[in-house]
C-alpha cells in the first residue's frame, strides 16, 4: 500500500515503534500464575476487575504475534497469558472457559462469572491460533480442546452461526442470538484455518460472513446486530441501554468497518480475489457516511436505523478498525482515496487518541474529543490498535498470524 504519512513521520517506523510500546504497555496485565489483568489509565492492574476470558485471549493473541515479529519478551508474555487459559479461566467440571474470575491480587470482588459465551470462546481459539502459528508451547493442545468445544457448544449448523451464550453448565442456552459473537468467530475461524489447514473453518467463516452480507445489504448496509433465538432481527434491542460495551443499541460504524476488513481477509485465505470486494466497500461506505464526525473529527460509537449518531463518543476501537479497513481496502482497490483516509486517520489517532505521556491510546473520548471514561474505564485492550498498526506493513492474509509469519522478515 503507497500512502503519504512517511512525511508526516506516521510511516513503518512510527506504526513499528507504537506497536512495541503497546507490547511493552500491555505486559503489565500479565499475572504470576498465568492470565492477564485489567489495566487501568497507567498500565497498573485494576483491582476492581476480575480476569476476563476475552482480555486474557487478547494479550495471548497479541503478545503471539509480537514472537512471529521477534519482539524481545513476546514468546514468554504470551505464554503466561496462554497459562491463564490452561489455568484460572478454564472450566475443569464443565469444560470450557469461564467469563471472567475473581483472582486475589486482580480482582478484589473474588466473584466469578460462569457464563459460557461464544464471544469469549471464540478468542480462546484465536489466542490458541495465534500462539500454535507462533509455537507457544502448549498452544496446539488448547486449540484443539477450544475448536471441540465452539464446534460441539455453540455452532448451530441450520442458520450456519454461532449461539450467543450458555449457562456454566452448558445446560441452559440463552435466547438472544448476536453479530458480534459471530464476527469474532469469523476471525477465530480464520485464524484456525490458518493454523490448522482444515477447511471446515474457512468454509464456516466464508459462510457466516454472507450472511451478514445479506442482512447488511437488506438493511442500506447497516448491520443489523440482535437477533431473537430463531435469528429474526430484532432492531429495538437495549433501546434503553444505547452504550453497552457489547451489545448496543442501533448500528455499529465500528463493526461495519471490521466486517469490510473480515470479508476482504475471507477472499484472500479462499483464493476468491473480489468475490467480496463491493460488499466491503459498501459496509465501509455506510460506516464512513454514518460514523464520522465532519464537523469535531472522530467516528460516533452507534446511530439509529436512519443513520443519526445515538452515542456519540468515540471509542479507540472504531477508530482502528476504520484505519484498518481503509488500509486493507487501499491494498486491494490500489484506489489512492483510502490511501488518503489512513494518512488523515493516523494523524487524527496521533494527536487524539495517542496517549504519549502515559501510554497506550485513550479507549474513550467524549463528543468533544476529550477523555472520558463512561462506558470504557483504563486500557484494557492493546488488540485492537496492535493489529491497526501491522495491517498496513505485512503481507495481507486471512489472519494476523499468516500475516506476521510471512512478513515478519520484513517488518520493522
Amino acid at each position: 500500500m503507497t500512502t503519504h504519512d512517511d512525511a508526516a513521520g506516521l510511516g513503518p517506523a512510527w506504526r513499528s515503534t507504537q506497536v512495541r510500546g503497546l507490547l511493552e504497555f500491555g505486559a503489565g496485565s500479565l499475572l504470576p500464575d498465568g492470565g492477564a489483568g485489567w489495566l487501568d489509565d497507567d498500565g497498573g492492574l485494576d483491582p476492581a476487575q476480575p480476569v476476563h476470558t476475552w482480555i486474557t485471549s487478547r494479550m495471548a493473541h497479541t503478545f503471539a504475534l509480537g514472537a512471529l515479529l521477534g519482539v524481545d519478551g513476546s514468546t514468554d508474555r504470551a505464554a503466561r497469558a496462554l497459562a491463564g487459559l490452561t489455568g484460572v479461566l478454564h472450566d475443569d467440571a464443565h469444560g470450557g472457559w469461564y467469563a471472567a474470575r475473581g483472582v486475589p491480587g486482580a480482582g478484589e470482588s473474588g466473584t466469578d462469572d460462569g457464563t459460557k459465551a461464544a464471544y469469549a470462546h471464540a478468542f480462546v481459539v484465536l489466542a490458541a491460533s495465534t500462539g500454535s502459528v507462533a509455537g507457544i508451547p502448549g498452544a496446539r493442545e488448547l486449540l484443539a480442546e477450544a475448536l471441540t468445544t465452539l464446534d460441539e457448544r455453540f455452532w448451530e449448523a441450520d442458520p450456519g452461526l454461532l449461539l450467543d451464550a450458555w449457562d456454566e453448565g452448558f445446560t441452559t442456552a440463552s435466547d438472544y442470538r448476536g453479530v458480534n459473537a459471530n464476527m469474532h468467530g469469523v476471525e477465530a475461524m480464520l485464524a484456525a484455518y490458518d493454523a490448522t489447514d482444515d477447511a471446515r473453518w474457512l468454509d464456516r467463516a466464508a459462510g457466516v460472513g454472507d450472511r451478514v452480507v445479506a442482512w447488511a445489504e437488506g438493511n442500506d448496509w447497516r448491520i443489523p446486530e440482535h437477533f431473537t433465538a430463531t435469528w429474526e432481527p430484532d432492531l429495538e434491542h437495549h433501546a434503553d441501554q444505547p452504550d453497552d460495551q457489547f451489545t448496543p443499541y442501533g448500528a455499529t460504524p465500528g463493526h461495519g468497518f471490521e466486517w469490510a476488513r473480515l470479508l476482504l481477509q475471507t477472499d484472500v485465505a479462499a483464493g476468491t480475489p473480489g468475490r467480496r470486494t463491493d460488499a466491503a466497500v459498501a459496509l465501509f461506505e455506510r460506516a464512513l457516511a454514518d460514523g464520522w464526525d465532519a464537523e469535531h473529527g472522530g467516528f460516533v460509537y452507534t446511530t439509529d436505523w436512519s443513520g443519526t449518531p445515538v452515542v456519540a463518543r468515540r471509542f479507540h476501537w472504531v477508530a482502528a478498525e476504520a484505519v484498518a479497513a481503509a488500509s486493507v481496502l487501499a491494498t486491494v482497490t490500489g484506489e489512492e482515496r483510502y490511501a488518503a483516509l489512513v494518512d488523515a486517520w493516523w494523524a487524527w489517532i496521533d494527536a487524539v487518541l495517542v496517549d504519549a505521556e502515559r501510554g497506550s491510546w485513550r479507549h474513550e473520548l467524549d463528543a468533544d474529543n476529550q477523555p472520558a471514561a463512561d462506558v470504557w474505564r483504563g486500557k484494557p485492550d492493546v488488540y485492537h490498535a496492535v493489529q491497526a498498526l501491522l495491517v498496513a506493513d505485512l503481507p495481507l492474509r486471512g489472519s494476523f498470524a499468516a500475516s506476521a509469519r510471512d512478513g515478519a522478515g520484513a517488518w520493522d
